[in-house]
């Protein structure tokens, strides 16, 4: 039988404030065990939790960025389980009024020219649990409780069950992230936990318009393990059905090392948390005019950076897309070009030399040693054409190990083009003696027989020559190419 896949993301995008969400203990990612903790953090008895205004700011923002309607008057309410790494019993989180409804993530999947959209259903805002740090020696069967991320302000970001297989999911995730850190509201680290992502798998018959049996596979902590393992309990689920099996609802985690699903627990319901409204924490009660002064703060969104990038200074649509995959290197290039005034050859610059760089070195692009003022005058140079490219990498070599501006290394090294006429057609004159063989080819019409002539005299001139000038000489010389044939 055929199966179409069903696929629903809830992602846990840890907010970058300063202190938590119901307390002022810190939320400094890497202290010492229990150290970023507080009365409210450790549910002792009196402690009255005081919402965050920035972590609710930054959760509008959020829906904001994604086209969410804004809710003007929520409350918090009390999630109850029982787990060693939640002190109070319960999670302050938001049941019937999220503070943001509805709204889209809009992405596209490799080797596709239309994008793709995915409806949300809600955003809300929760507070983290602890951590449990378990016992790496086997004869110590002992775990140990590390309340530093309980009380961390949260947005669950939770999507419609629209995508259809494991890739869809994956670059739905890359744009997710991409404007969560545009809009600067999460680092989405997922290495340090600050972003994490539960998927919600289930297959059904081909046409079909009912769900199948759904399974919640928690706490995915890379992209890499999001797509392998939806791809595992796909098939998984598809076996279970081709022997005629059923299987209960039910959360899984994942063995990145057997890189299997494996079943944690039968899935609780809504019920079963015992949802009501926080006695502790009032209503939250907003205006429009508080939510239209958040969203004039929100920067420019990372798909209309990319058209303008495309539409206004004509690049193409790849270059667009790599420069805008992180506000810092859009932020980056558009510095470079105010300087350089030449968006093609600034971008050229900034995706394969700059990035290629801080790729090799696992770095940001904010801890390149090159500033975007220091690129934009190296690409000003060769586009004035006072440099070649080649030169240009020479210079930009030095700029590395420097702090000197790229006009000072051409002025020292006297690295400026050559355009003395005499001096260039000597170099011409010798480069035809010496290349004869490539010469007689470019005689006979092949045109790239001229590209040797050229590359000679850019070595004998140490890339100093005016590359233009020195094509025309050749062709004055060698006369056009003869037609083909």
């Amino acid at each position: 039988m055929e199966y179409e896949v069903i696929i629903g993301l809830e992602v846990h995008a840890q907010l970058n404030t300063d202190s938590k969400v119901f307390s002022d203990s810190p939320s400094k990612f890497g202290a010492a065990p229990n150290s970023q903790v507080s009365s409210v953090c450790l549910g002792l008895p009196g402690s009255l939790p005081v919402l965050n205004e920035e972590a609710l700011t930054k959760a509008i923002m959020a829906g904001l960025a994604f086209g969410s309607n804004i809710t003007l008057h929520t409350k918090f309410d009390r999630k109850n389980y029982f787990y060693p790494d939640l002190p109070k019993g319960y999670q302050i989180s938001q049941f019937d009024r999220p503070i943001c409804e509805g709204g889209k993530i809009t992405f596209t999947v490799k080797g596709e020219d239309q994008p793709r959209s995915v409806n949300l259903t809600r955003i809300h805002i929760e507070e983290d649990a602890g951590k449990l740090i378990h016992s790496a020696d086997p004869k110590i069967p002992q775990s140990y409780v590390d309340l530093n991320r309980a009380g961390t302000p949260l947005i669950e970001i939770v999507s419609e069950p629209e995508m259809r297989s494991s890739d869809e999911a994956y670059y739905y995730l890359l744009a997710l992230k991409s404007v969560l850190r545009y809009i600067r509201v999460s680092d989405c680290n997922m290495e340090e936990g600050s972003l994490r992502c539960d998927a919600n798998v289930s297959i059904r018959p081909k046409g079909s318009d009912k769900f199948g049996t759904r399974v919640e596979i928690k706490n995915l902590n890379s992209f890499k393990a999001v797509k392998a393992a939806i791809d595992y309990e796909v098939e998984w689920q598809r076996d279970m059905y081709s022997q005629g099996k059923t299987f209960p609802q039910q959360t899984k985690l994942w063995d990145s090392a057997s890189n299997v699903t494996l079943t944690m627990r039968t899935k609780e319901m809504s019920h079963d948390y015992r949802y009501f409204p926080d006695p502790d924490l009032p209503p939250v009660i907003l205006t429009k005019e508080t939510v239209e002064d958040i969203r004039k703060s929100l920067p420019e969104l990372p798909d209309a950076r990319r058209d303008r990038f495309v539409e206004k200074l004509g690049l193409p649509k790849y270059d667009a897309d790599v420069l805008t995959a992180e506000r810092e290197i859009a932020d980056y290039y558009e510095s470079a070009l105010k300087v350089s005034g030449d968006p093609k050859k600034t971008s050229n610059w900034v995706k394969d030399e700059v990035l290629g760089i801080v790729n090799k070195e696992s770095i940001t692009i904010s801890e390149f040693k090159v500033g975007p003022e220091r690129i934009g005058g190296l690409v000003k140079l060769i586009a004035d054409g006072k440099i070649s490219g080649k030169i240009g990498k020479t210079v930009f070599e030095e700029m590395l190990g420097t702090d000197k501006d790229p006009e000072t290394i051409v002025t020292e090294k006297n690295l400026i083009v050559v355009r003395d006429d005499k001096e260039i057609e000597r170099i011409v004159d010798e480069a035809i003696a010496a290349n004869e063989d490539a010469v007689q080819k470019y005689k006979s019409g092949k045109d790239r027989a001229l590209g040797a002539i050229v590359g000679y005299v850019m070595k004998v001139s140490k890339g100093k020559a005016d590359p233009n000038l020195v094509n025309q000489m050749l062709l004055d010389k060698l006369g056009p190419l003869p037609p083909k044939g």
